[in-house]
């Protein structure tokens, strides 16, 4: 399961608790969380679940982190990158058989002040994870809708943030280093959105993008047996996605 919450003090208050509770996921990975670690050690943490945590340096910005309920061999949130690591876009955890990565990609910016940055994180994350491209699981918000069918309006953002040919060639990387839009696998249709801006009642008429994946290595996929996308869960301008696999 994951999900960019847009502040994880903003969800607790409105029953994130209560929902890890009732979704009754292994691992949950949270994107955004806004908090520093001290005062997330202060939140209450679902009950069953370790919590692995990487936030930024600046206050109220970025930060990701993970629940699970089994205990990882390690845990990395380093890529040796000082921008990148201190902004707190990562924690991966590595299991007996498998790895898994939570990402929080850079936006680039409204008017790509920051495209350059963007594209260089994805460049130094792919040529890490081709490396070690198997058995590993990707999933985050990667700040780009890679196909046409990802964004509603595709013909009007072609030259906008998040739809840029050099951004979408950074998810064609990823799928040609061998991993699976896991979303993709199972269902093909349009309108299948994650992220709405907070604009025009965009959620409500689903003026809305994907751009929230999970993507597992090659040889995972069989061991895929759903994936999903929660768009009834309100709290934040993303809604949670997620698979259901067996490893």
């Amino acid at each position: 399961m994951s999900w960019n919450v847009n502040g994880l003090r903003s969800v607790m208050q409105k029953g994130f608790g209560e929902w890890v509770k009732k979704i009754d996921a292994d691992i949950v990975c949270l994107q955004e969380t806004k908090i520093d670690e001290e005062l997330l050690l202060r939140q209450d943490k679902p009950k069953g679940y370790y919590l692995f945590a990487n936030s930024a340096q600046k206050k109220g910005y970025s930060g990701v982190l993970i629940y699970t309920r089994v205990q990882p061999q390690s845990v990395v949130t380093r890529i040796g990158w000082d921008r990148f690591d201190t902004e707190g876009r990562m924690v991966e955890l590595k299991y007996q058989n498998f790895i898994l990565t939570n990402l929080y990609l850079p936006h680039g910016g409204r008017f790509k002040e920051n495209l350059e940055y963007k594209l260089q994180t994805y460049e130094r994350l792919m040529e890490l994870f081709k490396m070690n491209p198997e058995n590993r699981i990707l999933l985050g918000d990667f700040n780009v809708a890679h196909q046409e069918i990802d964004l509603e309006r595709p013909k009007q953002n072609k030259n906008n943030i998040m739809f840029t040919s050099n951004e979408r060639k950074q998810l064609d990387r990823v799928t040609e280093l061998g991993f699976v839009d896991t979303f993709r696998k199972f269902y093909s249709e349009g309108g299948n959105y994650t992220w709405w801006p907070y604009i025009a009642q965009a959620r409500q008429r689903n003026l809305g993008w994907r751009i929230d994946y999970c993507f597992v290595s090659r040889n995972l996929i069989e061991r895929v047996k759903g994936a999903f996308i929660l768009k009834q869960v309100v709290g934040s301008d993303h809604c949670p996605v997620g698979v259901t696999i067996e490893l």
